[in-house]
């Protein structure tokens, strides 16, 4: 494969490596929009692109902010926008992004694979309890002190590590009495919002590297747009399943197994 080093900061880059990136970026993008855990996959993506760990984790956010974006528009174009239910919990992830953003900085990468081996546990836990989803939504489900701690929770990891936040969201929000569709539309909001917030820690930081970042990006805005569609096209009897399998992965991730 020819070489692109004069696109990337790493010494050996072939197109294959753009390629799956962008195949990478389409399918998290995707999977982000209607579950969670695109991360997941584009994070191992650019390590095996020759992106060091924390710099790959830093990067990964700039697709996360395409697809996100991409996602936003295509769900308000559909009629399916969550900006009037999104402000109790944009406030407390957004928060919370920034102190996980800065607070992963200060790690080595030693100490980066050691804070998230210890969350592995209870993220796993959560990950595999199923969505409870009903019928009804109260506005009170977004109220009290119990919920601005989880999500600012949310947003702490979120801002740190990104891998699964948007499945921990949409979890959350289905057993806010959402129905799944309206929860895709605030979480695909909130991430967004979170990931504006981190974006200029890792930035500043020097964690980005922009050649397999913006490459990335591209894949995961076309994935966004098209997961907000199939989404909303799909209903519930679509999301589940990719909810379903979601939580599988990750959990599978988590403890290990592949």
């Amino acid at each position: 494969m020819p070489s692109l080093q004069w696109f990337w900061s790493v010494e050996a880059v072939t197109l294959l490596d753009v390629v799956l990136l962008l195949v990478g970026g389409l399918a998290a993008g995707v999977v982000n929009t209607m579950a969670g855990g695109g991360s997941l996959l584009t994070v191992p993506l650019l390590v095996l692109a020759g992106v060091p760990g924390n710099v790959a984790n830093g990067s990964n956010r700039v697709g996360i902010l395409t697809s996100t974006m991409t996602a936003a528009v295509a769900f308000r174009r559909l009629g399916h926008s969550g900006w009037s239910k999104v402000a109790p919990v944009l406030t407390p992830v957004a928060v919370g992004a920034v102190i996980g953003a800065v607070l992963v900085g200060q790690l080595t990468d030693e100490a980066f694979e050691r804070v998230f081996g210890v969350l592995m546990v209870p993220i796993l836990l959560i990950s595999l309890r199923p969505p409870r989803v009903t019928t009804s939504a109260s506005d009170s489900a977004w109220s009290g002190p119990v919920a601005t701690i989880v999500f600012l929770g949310i947003g702490i990891y979120g801002g740190a590590f990104q891998a699964g936040i948007g499945l921990l969201l949409v979890l959350a929000l289905s057993r806010s009495g959402l129905d799944l569709i309206v929860a895709n539309s605030i979480k695909v909001l909130v991430v967004l919002v979170a990931t504006v917030m981190a974006l200029p820690v890792f930035l500043i930081g020097g964690s980005i590297d922009w050649g397999p970042a913006l490459v990335l990006a591209a894949g995961y805005a076309a994935g966004g747009s098209l997961g907000a569609h199939v989404t909303v096209a799909g209903g519930e009897k679509v999301i589940r399943p990719v909810l379903v399998m979601a939580v599988l992965g990750f959990a599978g991730r988590l403890l290990g197994l592949y």
